[in-house]
């Protein structure tokens, strides 16, 4: 027995292939968090390093809290 995948669309997330607006459903695969757009097929994994990148240039950050 399979076991499914738990997706969650990101609202207002426009597809960097095909453009299309509200397309984007994110989940997780093998601890990876993972991206797919369900009109084109679109899809990429995101790594803890390009979440970190993202999150630095978009948001003003005072510090990342990582606990031991």
């Amino acid at each position: 027995m399979s076991k499914s995948v738990r997706r969650r669309f990101v609202a207002g997330a426009t597809c960097p292939e095909c453009k299309e607006l509200d397309t984007i459903s994110l989940y997780y695969e093998n601890n990876v968090e993972k991206l797919e757009c369900v009109a084109c097929g679109y899809n990429e994994a995101q790594t803890d390093e390009k979440v970190s990148a993202v999150t630095r240039e978009s948001e003003n950050v005072i510090g990342i809290f990582k606990p031991h």
